[in-house]
């Protein structure tokens, strides 16, 4: 994804202000945050050599220097991971995506009889669920393209009635796929999902344009199911080895509460079919 290094070099030199780096502010500036010559004597490197690094025309680039750039412009652990991944991006063959699941780690879902689970993909694609998931989502009735996690949020009506907090839920899909496009640039599905929801989304373009990087690993998801109401739904997700990029999510209400009771009940109708 061309552009994208010098894209988020700029918008996070523009999150920080000269004073919080310990340099002078002298009059108005022409744009909010730190000048490229600043990052570079933070960064300790020549002027010209950062221009040529943010213009994406630099040479390669040690992991002393982007260490150093990460440092000035205040990254966090996913930012600094992100850095390295678009300024240098991975030359060797991408991994396939794999398709389906293995049927033990399909076993395992089915054993979450209390709780919903689920296997994504690199692209945010649901593979593979359980019932209670099933239950909450709806998976098996939907088209295999709408189980996109991102094509849902964006693209569907009926996700802003699903999410109470659309708004969180929306930037935190797109700072998520920032962090899986960075790491999987030779991925042309992926280039083409986020080619998709740019076209079709004013919202999808306006947030990926301000270059937000964050990992989705935990959290806590509100939903409003149509039967069983507003669920609370802390989730975690753990990557499956071996397995292209698969990722296990579980979402764990805590014990007594009234959503993991209106989940309890959501199972049962699920069961018997009432």
């Amino acid at each position: 994804m061309d552009g994208d290094l010098g894209d988020f070099l700029r918008s996070r030199r523009a999150r920080i202000q000269p004073e919080e780096v310990g340099l002078a502010s002298h009059g108005r500036r022409r744009v909010p945050g730190l000048r490229r010559e600043e990052v570079a004597q933070l960064a300790g490197v020549s002027v010209d050599y950062y221009i040529r690094l943010e213009q994406g025309r630099g040479p390669s680039v040690s992991d002393a220097v982007l260490d150093a750039i990460a440092r000035v412009l205040r990254l966090d652990e996913t930012e600094h991971a992100y850095l390295h991944a678009v300024a240098r991006p991975r030359r060797q063959a991408e991994r396939p995506v794999t398709p389906r699941v293995r049927p033990g780690v399909q076993a395992l879902l089915d054993g979450m009889e209390r709780t919903p689970a689920l296997v994504m993909d690199r692209r945010m694609t649901v593979l593979a669920w359980n019932a209670l998931a099933n239950a909450v989502f709806g998976f098996s009735d939907s088209a295999p393209g709408a189980r996109s996690m991102p094509r849902q949020v964006f693209l569907d009506p009926a996700a802003r009635d699903l999410y109470p907090e659309w708004q969180a839920v929306a930037a935190q899909t797109v700072a998520h796929l920032r962090v899986l496009a960075g790491h999987h640039q030779d991925d042309r599905e992926l280039t083409s999902l986020v080619g998709e929801l740019s076209l079709k989304s004013e919202d999808f373009r306006r947030l990926w344009a301000d270059h937000q990087v964050k990992e989705c690993a935990y959290g806590v998801k509100r939903l409003r199911h149509p039967v069983a109401g507003l669920l609370t739904l802390p989730y975690e997700s753990l990557a499956l080895p071996g397995d292209g990029d698969q990722t296990l999510l579980v979402y764990t209400p805590e014990r007594g509460s009234e959503t993991a009771e209106r989940l309890a009940l959501l199972g049962s109708w699920a069961t018997t079919g009432a």
